[in-house]
């Protein structure tokens, strides 16, 4: 069933009585030529695109919980390619294009608004490394520009640009940059794989992987085994808890990762904006709400729920170039599980065991690097290549000193 305007006004006057359920519940299947684990974003993606771009019909997703449960739904729905590294640029921008036309692809609203991202710049040494990342960008066809104090206030008249410790000099826009409803992403997935005949197993947890002469011949899950020829294992900040089952320690650690949002306010956010001298973010949803976040809690958890220190450290960042912030509500406040790597950039690799491949470690990059990733991930699958733009994110990196540490954004980058 596709969507289309006429289809709305047709059931509106139908009662709706002709709307489908978005994808089916279908029992496990004994045998799938490609099984993925994880019913997210990246999962979701992997089946899209092993089903369209690749031709692949047996395919499943098993999730533990339901569709759009974990990090799709908890996060700040920012979406950009404003890197600086070779290794991400092209990733990420990739990942953009794909953004642009994702309803289309999907025939699903997922709400994709190019509102455009500022990061601002408070430091003449700032100015030259945004200078440097916005060229980058261009090299790698993406669009920056470099915005003067008096550009920032015609468009942020309420930005705090005179502060003696945080003065506003400029800012680095990449005007195709936004936001992207991320329930609707994960619904949009789902529903065209479904369409494509891609199983979505919920509620189906793995325990275990059959592995038999160095082999993965499928898993073990909640709800018996499921044989299958390949396994791509995408389940972000649950990456080292799912690969211990294969025996395996990844370079990873999990923490979480604080989002909130204010009470409802008439449009004052026209687009996304960054402080340049502390890790806060925040746009404004299609409700009202200005939605925000910031660093990492900076322990170890597998809890979808943060700690005060952050919400301060947040709140302050906030009010250092948004002192108008002060007077609105917060409204809530929620956690996702990040699956940090050690140099801030993900892996999307074969593993040592045949037919076991994995997806993870996005760091802060998740959401972004969605359609790219699951478009990645279903050419690493289907044609045991890694995708001409995710070369790089190989786990033999960090032997061999490849490291791709775009701003030392890993979990402990000092340490490690």
């Amino acid at each position: 069933m596709r969507y289309s305007g006429l289809k709305v006004i047709r059931e509106a006057v139908t009662g709706h009585k002709g709307w489908r359920p978005a994808w089916r519940d279908p029992e496990p299947a004994d045998y799938y030529d490609l099984v993925i684990v994880g019913g997210g974003g990246h999962g979701l993606a992997t089946a899209h695109y092993l089903a369209k771009e690749f031709g692949q019909a047996r395919v499943a997703v098993i999730e533990k919980g339901w569709i759009g449960g974990g990090n799709v739904g908890r996060n700040t729905t920012i979406i950009r390619s404003n890197y600086l590294l070779d290794g991400n640029e092209p990733f990420y921008e990739m990942s953009l294009k794909l953004w642009e036309g994702l309803e289309q692809d999907l025939n699903y609203n997922a709400m994709v608004s190019q509102r455009g991202i500022l990061n601002l710049i408070h430091s003449d040494n700032q100015r030259d490394a945004f200078i440097r990342r916005g060229n980058a960008m261009i090299l790698n066809g993406a669009d920056a520009d470099m915005l003067s104090t008096q550009d920032i206030k015609k468009r942020y008249p309420f930005l705090n640009t005179q502060d003696a410790r945080f003065p506003i000099k400029g800012g680095l826009a990449q005007h195709r940059g936004g936001t992207v409803r991320h329930d609707a992403v994960a619904w949009g997935y789902a529903r065209s794989a479904d369409s494509r005949g891609v199983d979505i197993i919920q509620n189906c947890e793995v325990t275990g992987f059959r592995i038999a002469n160095g082999v993965c011949t499928g898993v073990e899950t909640t709800r018996g085994f499921i044989g299958a020829g390949k396994v791509g294992c995408a389940v972000a900040g649950n990456s080292s808890r799912l690969m211990r089952l294969a025996n395996m320690r990844l370079p990873i650690e999990s923490h979480v990762l604080q989002a909130f949002v204010s009470e409802g306010l008439k449009p004052v956010l026209p687009g996304v904006i960054t402080f340049g001298a502390g890790h806060f973010y925040c746009s404004q949803s299609d409700k009202g709400g200005l939605v925000f976040g910031g660093d990492i809690d900076g322990y170890n958890s597998y809890a979808q729920r943060g700690n005060l220190p952050v919400v301060e450290d947040v709140c302050e960042g906030a009010m250092a170039i948004f002192p108008m912030l002060g007077r609105a509500r917060l409204l809530r406040m929620w956690g996702g599980i990040m699956d940090m790597s050690m140099d801030g950039s993900p892996i999307i690799d074969k593993t040592h065991i045949d037919g076991l491949y994995f997806n993870g470690g996005w760091c802060y990059g998740g959401f972004k690097a969605t359609p790219a990733s699951g478009f990645a991930f279903a050419h690493l699958l289907a044609t045991d290549r890694p995708h001409e733009t995710a070369t790089a994110y190989r786990f033999d990196r960090f032997e061999q000193g490849r490291m791709i540490d775009e701003k030392g954004m890993g979990n402990q980058p000092n340490l490690h």
